[in-house]
């Protein structure tokens, strides 16, 4: 997953518009079904929704380039790159912030790149309770999805059925005044 891809984001965050791309690894068990609960773990109380456009590897490969980069996606689909903020924040590196369990639903379906053939002009909202939360579109990336598969496969070979989280926008818990985290029984809605 890419963090602070959205200027208003990375606005709201307090940082600087980062001069190349910063990923993290969300683990395995986070992965979670689009309608199954998030758990609100034991050890920490400060989760985050983060409204996100996942990227479905298809063929996938090592060094491919940006012109070549949509021919490795299968499709598209929505994602919640839960976080937990207080330990996100403890240490520079935010995996483990990033992969307790059940913290990365998304689906339930995949638009396939012939029924989307460029993802980047798509609305993208969170609403928490009913109320929207998180508003935006995609083509507001700082890093689009061309450039983000060019990079990573310099590093990785990517691999079909793959997942890429491209990146929330404005709007998450942790920037509200007050901060409002998810509490137990509240639903949230990824668009």
């Amino acid at each position: 997953a890419i963090g602070l891809n959205y200027a208003d984001h990375i606005a709201e965050s307090q940082m600087a518009t980062p001069e190349h791309q910063v990923w993290f690894s969300k683990a395995p068990t986070s992965a979670n079904g689009p309608f199954d609960p998030i758990e609100i773990p034991k050890a920490g109380q400060a989760v985050d929704y983060e409204a996100e456009l996942v990227a479905v590897i298809g063929s996938g490969g090592r060094h491919i380039g940006l012109a070549d980069a949509p021919g490795a996606i299968f499709g598209y689909c929505v994602g919640n790159d839960v976080t937990e903020r207080a330990w996100q924040h403890r240490t520079p590196q935010w995996v483990l912030g990033k992969s307790f369990d059940t913290h990365a639903p998304f689906g339930p379906w995949i638009t396939t790149t012939d029924e989307m053939p460029d993802p980047h002009g798509l609305g993208i909202r969170c609403l928490v309770n009913g109320e929207t939360r998180q508003s935006s579109n995609t083509s507001h990336l700082v890093f689009d999805i061309w450039a983000q598969i060019e990079h990573l496969s310099k590093a990785m070979t990517l691999e079909p059925g793959d997942l890429i989280f491209t990146g929330t926008p404005g709007g998450i818990g942790a920037a509200m005044k007050p901060m409002r985290f998810l509490q137990p029984g509240d639903v949230v809605r990824v668009e």
